[in-house]
């Protein structure tokens, strides 16, 4: 039996572990203080987690308009996180915005990039489509992925793109990555050594098996989409990140609920737990 190719992962780095964060949609003059409170929340804990991430990712809805005033409010939280950071663009963000505060002068450019850390070969994509909530890739960003995937030979994979690929013929246009884009990253990552796609767009904590790679979207932290709600949207109160864990060729995704803070039912000591068979 052959075995997939996001199992065949070299067993170099014992174990990594990073954050997944998404859709912030920070703004200022609406939502500041609560996003401002909701992101040091989350740094603060990393220093006293069992296992302190490696690094961090943000997969996308930065800012709720992409406006540089909300750009310029975000730097100094990001920067205030105790490990690496890594930033990629959704559909509400703005390109000029955004390379305003944190690159080199108001570019409109697609904000591509990569990075090797704890191991990993970390590959950013833009997917956003300027004036569109669908996302799609273009042919100049099909042909950076394929020379990128060639770099760092030997490391796995982590892809990070705001709007996950279509896993549904029937899945509404708006919510993914169109077919074509969808098609063109399926063929690159083929029989590649992928951790997992991480994605955000659509409020909602979904893990699932994509062409046989790890595709982890989650809620974010802004609000969450009632899955039970067939009949348009149903928009809730709500906000998660997930911690991941990657070790031998597994991936391992906690969701950590945020908001609503959920009443404390009782607290089992590690002793205690230690002791159940």
């Amino acid at each position: 039996m052959n075995t997939p190719a996001h199992c065949l992962l070299p067993r170099a780095f014992d174990m990594t572990h990073f954050l997944h964060l998404t859709d912030l949609h920070l703004s200022v003059g609406t939502n500041l203080p609560a996003k401002a409170a909701l992101l040091d929340r989350i740094a603060g804990a990393i220093p006293g987690m069992r296992f302190a991430p490696d690094f961090v990712v943000f997969s996308g809805d930065l800012t709720d308009r992409g406006d540089a005033e909300s750009y310029a409010a975000l730097r100094p939280i990001i920067d205030a996180f105790p490990v690496p950071v890594v930033l990629a663009l959704g559909n509400h963000d703005r390109r000029a915005g955004f390379h305003g505060v944190f690159g080199a002068g108001g570019s409109d450019a697609s904000h591509d990039h990569e990075t090797v850390l704890a191991g990993v070969h970390v590959i950013t994509l833009d997917t956003a489509v300027p004036g569109r909530v669908a996302g799609a890739l273009t042919q100049g960003q099909v042909a950076w992925l394929a020379q990128a995937l060639d770099r760092h030979v030997g490391l796995p994979k982590l892809i990070v793109a705001h709007h996950p690929p279509k896993t549904d013929a029937q899945a509404l246009p708006w919510t993914c990555l169109d077919a074509e884009s969808t098609e063109h990253l399926a063929v690159l990552l083929a029989g590649r050594q992928i951790v997992a796609i991480l994605s955000g767009h659509i409020h909602m904590n979904r893990v699932s098996l994509w062409r046989g790679v790890p595709l982890v979207v989650s809620a974010g932290l802004h609000s969450v989409i009632d899955p039970l709600h067939d009949d348009g949207l149903r928009i809730r109160e709500g906000a998660s990140f997930g911690i991941c864990r990657f070790a031998a060729g597994d991936l391992s995704v906690n969701f950590v609920p945020m908001m609503p803070e959920g009443r404390e039912l009782g607290l089992i000591d590690a002793a205690r737990l230690r002791a159940f068979a």
